[in-house]
């Protein structure tokens, strides 16, 4: 299936056209966002728990959850897919021929990549809708309100002021729902589990598939407890997160297989 360059090009930039109008929006959120500002009860003590540093930071979740399947997707694909001379089944770019597992290589992480984008930019627009504090709002923000004060006592404080402090900390602090790194992490290893366990065949052992997919789900459900454990999100943002991320997962693998099977009886119908 002798593809020209031209067409070829066209088909890349309007692939990174369509990734490109889902990430900015993440960029715009992450450069000049401004979260709901939710106010506060003196007595909620859901907020008062100690600022603490990640267990999971951003750099190794984006090294687990992006550069990991990646790579092991890029591998996997060839190792599988067996070059031919078939001129029929090959793509071209300025003239050359390009391996069929660079191009299915492409088509899936070029996917994976999309719904990743899609999974955090659903994310992104409900923290910044909602605005809900952080397990550590309290020690962050260190309100000038003297919450001991009969007149303060059971009374929803929206009029405060937050002592100096980090304001990417502070802008931070009010965006608990949902946990993104749930969602992140949700989204990439229920990716990477159906990936295995539609392209891993291997008879000399048969639960490595099964011990690789429970492997992808430990990783999420790690990383989502973390956030608990380190106050960063209330269970309910680590469980909405969990519901946006795997439903994304799902959802982006259901349409790829679709339209790789129409690919694949559309050849078989032609040829």
């Amino acid at each position: 299936m002798d593809t020209t360059s031209p067409n070829i090009i066209k088909k890349i930039i309007f692939d990174f056209i369509c990734l490109a109008i889902v990430a900015l929006p993440i960029l715009i959120f992450k450069l000049f966002g401004v979260p709901y500002e939710r106010g506060f009860f003196c007595d909620d003590e859901s907020i008062m728990f100690p600022y603490k540093s990640s267990t999971v930071p951003n750099i190794a979740m984006y090294i687990i959850g992006i550069g990991f399947p990646v790579c092991f997707m890029i591998f996997s694909e060839r190792l599988a897919v067996r070059d031919t001379t078939d001129e029929r089944l090959h793509n071209y770019l300025f003239g050359r021929r390009i391996p069929l597992w660079v191009t299915n290589s492409y088509k899936i992480v070029g996917v994976f990549l999309f719904g990743a984008a899609c999974s955090q930019l659903t994310t992104d627009i409900a923290k910044y809708m909602i605005g809900r504090l952080r397990p550590h709002f309290i020690d962050v923000c260190n309100p000038d309100i003297d919450c001991k004060l009969p007149a303060n006592q059971f009374r929803y404080i929206t009029e405060f002021t937050c002592r100096p402090t980090d304001p990417s900390l502070l802008k931070d602090a009010r965006l608990s729902f949902p946990s993104g790194h749930s969602s992140f992490s949700a989204y990439t290893m229920v990716y990477l589990a159906i990936y295995v366990h539609a392209k891993l065949k291997w008879n000399g052992c048969y639960l490595l598939k099964n011990l690789l997919e429970f492997a992808c789900i430990s990783i999420a459900w790690m990383v989502g407890l973390s956030r608990v454990t380190d106050y960063k999100h209330h269970w309910t943002d680590v469980t909405a997160g969990f519901i946006i991320g795997t439903i994304t997962a799902i959802i982006t693998v259901s349409n790829h297989i679709l339209i790789t099977n129409f690919l694949i009886i559309s050849i078989k119908t032609v040829y």
